[in-house]
């Protein structure tokens, strides 16, 4: 396994301070977020992110890009792209966009829930998926969706019925650890047979289930929120040991969104652990 970081949980660095300290901790690679974003007096994960990528004028800045990672000895484990499967001029650039920086992949992110009945948006999105597969696939990329919450792709199953009849080698799933806990969850060794050459790259995060106090009536609601890799409810060391024994070794790319630890410690503490599982 590869080991990256998604600049999305990197908010506090610059493009050059990221690829310079991650590669410095030891890790692979670099997952480039790109969209754009609103401003924030403060970084943040959403707005304000300091290690985003724009994606107006992206074209421009691509050779930035890749000298940067580069540079550093860095690889770039995929592009982070938000936009939705059926903005398709913006799918189109990102895919060019990739093909540009030999990246291999990018992510093309799914319609969300409630924004339509969710037959007609699933319809959508395998028209979708087949356009921008035959458009990815003449220029060298891999389409990858991720198992997201309160999108239409929450689970395994969920995606492998969208990808299902499209060749692996033009689109393929992320599993989300942290994003299952929220949604979606299914057996991950299930999972992982079910998906066969469709899982292609893997995030860990992860989330923890909190209560609110007790409402005036006494009924208690809980809410999820993102956890230190070794506190939420996900098994780290157990998801990355099912990964290896179905021969998974691809990318394994890190998006912790907890703020319990200062970033530049957190993101050492958190490959060194995973590295931990993987050699131990």
């Amino acid at each position: 396994m590869r080991f990256s970081a998604f600049t999305a949980s990197t908010p506090d660095w610059t493009p050059s301070e990221a690829v310079r300290i991650l590669a410095t901790q030891g890790y692979d690679g670099v997952e480039w977020r790109v969209t754009d974003q609103d401003d924030a007096p403060t970084p943040g994960f959403w707005a304000g992110n300091r290690a985003t990528w724009p994606l107006t004028g992206l074209e421009a800045l691509l050779p930035s890009i890749a000298a940067i990672t580069r540079d550093a000895g860095l690889e770039i484990s995929g592009i982070g792209g938000y936009a939705r499967c059926f903005e398709r001029d913006d799918v189109a650039r990102l895919i060019a966009a990739t093909a540009a920086l030999q990246a291999g992949r990018v992510r093309v992110t799914m319609p969300m829930l409630r924004t339509g009945h969710y037959r007609d948006l699933f319809a959508g999105a395998r028209k979708d998926l087949a356009w921008a597969c035959s458009l990815a696939a003449d220029q060298g990329v891999t389409i990858l969706i991720e198992l997201h919450h309160e999108t239409i792709a929450s689970s395994a199953s969920a995606a492998m019925r969208l990808v299902e009849d499209l060749d692996p080698a033009s689109v393929g799933v992320i599993h989300d650890l942290g994003n299952l806990i929220i949604e979606g969850h299914e057996d991950h060794r299930a999972a992982f047979e079910l998906l066969g050459p469709y899982l292609q790259h893997v995030h860990v995060k992860n989330v923890a289930w909190h209560p609110s106090p007790p409402s005036g009536d006494g009924v208690v609601t809980w809410q999820p929120d993102w956890s230190p890799l070794r506190e939420g409810q996900a098994d780290v060391a157990a998801y990355l040991r099912l990964l290896r024994e179905v021969g998974y070794d691809g990318w394994v790319t890190l998006e912790d969104f907890s703020t319990a630890v200062p970033l530049e410690e957190r993101t050492a503490d958190n490959l060194a652990y995973l590295r931990s599982l993987v050699t131990g």
